[in-house]
């Protein structure tokens, strides 16, 4: 890889986003653990997990269902969610990065109570069931994990405060996240995935687009040319840039040094 941006700041800190399609693909995962071990000091991973949550409540005979992309979850999903985000995934995630030389420590978001959220309200007749919507990250326990050698490994699950776990968009935890640590260090956010970056052409794995500004999305809203799971994905890396994120970036999961892919600016 080429040098990565972040070797040039102090007291950096970089925020990896691993999608659930990642997860799922070995050759892919291992690349991106080997890669995310390389990055130099402070570090976090979040990760997602929906294929295997998909596939596991299948196997239960618990039906999934989606809305704009987003779980709907209901008491025996929130179960599922539960045991592969914050068992299967994150404890897999990180007995490989303990092999890779990478101290990592697995957090739900109830764990040391890093991450509160409260139980999403039902809008425009969409009942999301138990969703957690992001109150508050507790960036100074995270920054004190991580100032210690410790990396954080987070899964897509939150807490009330009241005893009751919620199921998170793992996009909105990394964003989140991120933007907790950017009162601590000099934060860059990736968002690993499966394609070079935001594509203009879906059919076009080579159509990165290599720049987005918040007048760009607004303008890409509004003809189609990004839709679906992309769009809450980039009003987080919107919401990120303008709570102080120095840098976001949005590529493949292989090329995780900051200098490919999408740029948010």
């Amino acid at each position: 890889m080429d040098t990565p941006i972040w070797n040039k700041q102090c007291e950096a800190c970089v925020v990896v986003k691993v999608g659930g399609a990642v997860v799922e693909d070995e050759e892919q995962l291992q690349q991106l653990l080997t890669h995310f071990a390389a990055i130099p000091g402070k570090k976090v991973l979040v990760h997602g997990g929906g294929r295997k949550a998909t596939k596991t409540a299948a196997a239960l005979g618990i039906e999934s269902r989606m809305v704009n992309g987003r779980r709907i979850t209901d008491g025996p999903m929130l179960e599922v969610a539960t045991m592969v985000y914050g068992g299967l995934v994150n404890k897999n995630l990180v007995a490989r990065l303990q092999a890779c030389g990478v101290n990592a420590l697995g957090l739900t978001g109830a764990d040391i109570g890093v991450i509160r959220s409260h139980k999403r309200p039902i809008k425009d007749g969409i009942d999301f069931g138990y969703v957690g919507d992001v109150e508050e990250v507790d960036g100074k326990t995270l920054a004190m994990l991580i100032d210690n050698g410790i990396t954080p490994v987070m899964a897509p699950l939150t807490h009330d405060e009241k005893g009751q776990m919620l199921n998170t968009n793992a996009d909105t935890i990394a964003s989140e996240t991120a933007k907790a640590l950017a009162s601590h260090y000099d934060v860059t956010l990736i968002f690993s995935f499966e394609k070079k970056g935001v594509l203009s052409n879906p059919d076009d794995d080579d159509s990165v687009i290599p720049v987005i500004t918040a007048a760009d999305f607004e303008r890409y809203k509004a003809d189609g040319t990004i839709s679906g799971g992309m769009l809450p994905k980039i009003e987080n890396a919107l919401a990120a840039i303008q709570a102080g994120v120095k840098r976001v970036n949005i590529t493949l999961a292989t090329l995780i040094d900051g200098k490919h892919g999408t740029m948010i600016e």
